[in-house]
């Protein structure tokens, strides 16, 4: 899967990638990342890409012109029959979560697109935005670390760059519950054991533990994601008896 980032800081996009999980899907082949330095595209001697913006206002705006270009540099080189998706990291968007993830996860190349300053003239977004995408209600300097938080969550779904294949589908937000609470070595830690369930080798009554430990925690710390999840009527009361235990 191929990934290209528009940006003026390519240094940070790429030294935050290229390490753990991400980095071993570079080194086998399986990802591809590259970052294209919108400076580069900015058409004068000084690599300005921003102005003040028409109206007034506080702060500067990225200039239309730098990002169409770098924008198609990446197009001439991709060469694709299919249109390639562009994500443009943005608080206007739609939130990110895991089915999107693992949607995105389906395309053979990804454009991200990283705004600064105050933004990016609209004119240009028009023309090349497909996806606007937020990773939650909060500001941030600009768009390389969200866009570096989503390939990372993409990456996972791509055969290969997990070393256990049943990871990505055993993880929290799977099926909308949160992953159950997990232990190793030693069996006890400042006199907590682990649960006896754990230890007994039986398969069918670990799933079990695990599935409930999920629904507990979901309960209590995301029951917003209880509302999508698939739940039995068993699971449901389970639950409700489990909540209105805490509360006496």
């Amino acid at each position: 899967m191929n990934f290209y980032v528009l940006t003026l800081f390519p240094e940070m996009v790429m030294s935050g990638l290229n390490t753990s999980i991400i980095g071993k899907g570079v080194e086998k082949g399986l990802l591809n990342i590259e970052a294209i330095n919108i400076r580069d595209y900015a058409g004068n001697k000084y690599g300005k890409v921003d102005d003040y913006p028409y109206g007034g206002g506080a702060g500067m705006l990225m200039q239309p012109g730098p990002v169409y270009r770098s924008y198609e540099s990446v197009v001439d080189k991709i060469a694709s029959e299919r249109p390639t998706r562009v994500v443009y990291l943005t608080p206007t968007g739609n939130v990110f979560h895991q089915d999107m993830a693992k949607e995105l996860a389906q395309e053979e190349n990804l454009i991200f697109l990283c705004g600064h300053y105050e933004g990016i003239d609209e004119r240009v977004l028009d023309k090349i935005v497909t996806d606007p995408v937020s990773i939650g209600d909060y500001v941030l300097t600009g768009g390389e670390l969200p866009a570096m938080v989503m390939i990372d969550a993409i990456s996972r779904f791509v055969p290969g760059v997990l070393k256990n294949e049943v990871s990505a589908e055993t993880e929290s937000f799977h099926e909308n519950l949160l992953e159950y609470p997990q232990y190793t070595r030693p069996e006890e830690f400042m006199g907590e054991k682990v649960p006896e369930v754990l230890l007994s080798g039986h398969h069918g009554k670990v799933d079990a533990w695990r599935r409930e430990q999920s629904l507990l925690r979901t309960a209590k710390f995301r029951p917003d994601l209880l509302k999508k999840a698939e739940l039995t009527e068993k699971e449901r009361q389970f639950i409700q008896k489990s909540l209105e235990n805490a509360d006496k």
